[in-house]
């Protein structure tokens, strides 16, 4: 058992390298970039409905769009002091008793406009996903800070409470936030914005063109944005999208795969790249306990036991992946490492199912094409879950449709999912608990207990057995199968260079050598 673990070890360090030399190949140091040049992406968008609201555009391009246009509080990053790398923020200061967060923005942010960014601003940008609505993973800030109490100190300084002591409250804060101006209602191209470009043109459905933000904080810094000009351009389908690059419409494409991945390396005219962990998409499988026999343990057990995770990175991803071990958040801080891998093991398996009285149970798994190699990890599966006796078929929905329906697919007795990245504390905080729609009936009070415990420890030993324990109990008897995790693949001319993936392309130090 114990070589067994270290080779499953190994196998997930030599893909973490990978990752990081696969990002390497789309990235350089500022000391080698080169000012200049209009820089062609393509990404999946919306059709004719896409808007420039990021709080409620769900796509990639929307997410793209956003974080070219519009300032961030900062990138989650585990290597850095306090988890995350800032951006128009300076740092964030906590009080001992994990009450109090201080935000102290940089000096000389601007919006296009030529006005200051200032606390006031901020707050506006941490209230407008429940001012104006928006998408769930938005929401957090509101969700753990006391927005009504914040105080504003001066226009740099702004104040906030918690609704009750958390450690993780930086994370909360820069996970996905942008800023806006204060008041802002009408998003449009004339509105003041402060990354680093400035959009100039957007036809819903087309694509968008920007230009280089010049009073951008980031070029006092010397770095980015280098580009003169970038165009982002709407296309659903990823071979069109691949096409559009070979044939020198593009300089970039998002979100390909590994298949196609593969394609372009193979030609020294492009390349491919991905992004590292934590910056990596989850992909798994929702057993729903309200639909026997999943509300036995021993059947929950059995189907993780039967999914082939090194298979599925090795046939499915290419390598371009990292095997999970049913826990969510791989490569953040919080994440349970200690616990062993969980291995295949098809005879623990049918044993299982043949103790709990679900020898050859029928069961259907739902998916669809909602990301790129999800339908092929679900296909696999359900290959394996048949080597346990499990009569299983899958129901694949359109692209674009397995989550059309929110409400029904919560009510689906065995679902294929996906996740950003986030935390594993404030990720279950805002997702799992209280019996939340999205648990599909596991609804366990004494893991949100634990959660709790871990967010509010102020001893990082207190923080860490409690976090521990949580994922113990939800590794041991949880609903989720979350067998691989796959980065964002992305395709580019062999020329482009410094776009990162975190987890969407940011293209603020992108240039053309």
């Amino acid at each position: 058992m114990t070589r067994h673990i270290h080779r499953r070890a190994f196998l997930r360090s030599s893909l973490y390298a990978a990752g990081l030399a696969a990002l390497t190949a789309c990235g350089s140091t500022p000391a080698t970039a080169r000012r200049g040049g209009t820089l062609r992406a393509a990404f999946t968008g919306g059709g004719a409905s896409e808007t420039l609201n990021f709080l409620t555009g769900p796509t990639a391009l929307d997410s793209v769009r956003a974080r070219a246009m519009h300032g961030k509080l900062g990138t989650l990053d585990p290597a850095a002091p306090d988890g995350v790398r800032y951006g128009v923020l300076e740092g964030i200061d906590v009080s001992s008793d994990l009450r109090t967060y201080t935000l102290r923005l940089r000096k000389g942010v601007t919006f296009t406009d030529g006005s200051a960014l200032t606390a006031r601003d901020l707050l506006y940008s941490l209230n407008a996903p429940v001012l104006l609505g928006s998408l769930p993973y938005l929401k957090p800030p509101a969700q753990n800070f006391d927005l009504g109490a914040a105080r504003i100190v001066d226009d740099l300084t702004l104040v906030l409470l918690t609704k009750q002591p958390i450690a993780d409250g930086r994370l909360v804060l820069c996970q996905s936030t942008l800023v806006v101006k204060d008041a802002t209602t009408a998003f449009t191209p004339a509105m003041p914005t402060c990354g680093p470009f400035r959009i100039t043109e957007f036809v819903p459905g087309q694509g968008s063109t920007l230009v280089r933000h010049e009073s951008f904080y980031g070029l006092a810094l010397g770095s980015g944005p280098y580009l003169d000009s970038l165009e982002l351009r709407s296309i659903p389908d990823s071979n069109a999208r691949v096409n559009a690059l070979t044939g020198g419409q593009l300089d970039f494409v998002g979100d390909i795969g590994p298949v196609k991945a593969r394609t372009l390396e193979a030609n020294k005219r492009f390349g491919a790249s991905s992004g590292q962990l934590p910056h990596a998409t989850s992909f798994g499988f929702m057993m729903n306990l309200a639909h026997k026999p999943f509300d036995d343990v021993r059947v929950r057990q059995a189907f993780k036991l039967a999914a082939d995770r090194e298979g599925m990175v090795r046939s499915v991803l290419f390598g371009r992946g990292f095997v999970g071990n049913d826990l969510p958040s791989l490569g953040f801080a919080d994440y349970a490492a200690e616990i062993a891998q969980r291995p295949h093991d098809v005879q623990r398996a049918h044993a299982l199912l043949r103790e709990a009285g679900a020898d050859g149970m029928p069961i259907t798994l739902t998916t669809g094409s909602d990301v790129a190699g999800l339908v092929e990890v679900s296909t696999l599966y359900i290959e394996n879950l048949k080597e346990i006796g499990v009569q299983a078929t899958l129901d694949q929905r359109p692209p674009g449709q397995l989550f059309a329906d929110i409400k029904s697919y919560y009510q689906l007795p065995f679902a294929a999912t996906y996740s950003p990245p986030s935390p594993p504390l404030s990720g279950y905080a805002n997702t799992r608990t209280a019996g939340a729609p999205s648990t599909f009936g596991f609804n366990r009070p004494d893991i949100d207990a634990l959660v709790l415990r871990a967010r509010s420890a102020t001893g990082p030993a207190q923080r860490r057995e409690a976090a521990m324990q949580a994922q113990r109990l939800i590794w041991e008897e949880g609903n989720s199968v979350l067998p691989v995790f796959a980065p964002t693949i992305n395709g580019h001319a062999a020329n482009v260079q410094g776009v990162t993936n975190e987890p969407w392309a940011d293209f603020s130090g992108a240039f053309l050598a």
